[in-house]
């Protein structure tokens, strides 16, 4: 037989979808669908779109619950305690001070951190195949 096969009647099987991790966290982080880089990934704040408008990629099966929060809590909290610890070093504020600047600046980075993360954990999520939609893919045993 040649090198050159015909197709036979068998079902031809596609080569898997290769998917850049690095590329969907990228476009994740700017809050942009991990497959074409350019429809929105939330629809209103941290809601997910059930697909993208542009490419009509399906996004709202993914689920990033708990991952986001950790990731903002962790990155705030390396920002706000050393600024914590360096304003007291050099400035020693009042109790009063501190109660009214570090809270508030906790509150205003973590609202402003948490949709990016959120955006960039879904595009690695995305990347991966990491989907929770057990109706797409059911569990065999």
């Amino acid at each position: 037989m040649s090198e050159n096969k015909k197709n036979s009647g068998e079902f031809a099987t596609s080569a898997p979808e290769e998917r850049s991790a690095f590329q969907a966290l990228k476009r994740g982080l700017r809050r942009k669908c991990p497959c074409c880089g350019t429809g929105n990934v939330f629809r209103k704040y941290v809601t997910v779109e059930d697909e993208c408008a542009v490419c009509g990629e399906e996004l709202g099966h993914i689920r990033a619950d708990d991952i986001p929060p950790y990731f903002t809590i962790m990155l705030v909290g390396h920002i706000v305690v050393p600024g914590v610890m360096w304003s007291e070093q050099s400035w020693a504020p009042s109790l009063w001070a501190h109660v009214a600047i570090w809270p508030a600046l906790t509150l205003a980075l973590t609202l402003a951190f948490l949709p990016f993360i959120k955006g960039g954990v879904l595009g690695v999520l995305w990347a991966l195949k990491m989907f929770e939609d057990e109706k797409r893919y059911p569990v065999t045993k």
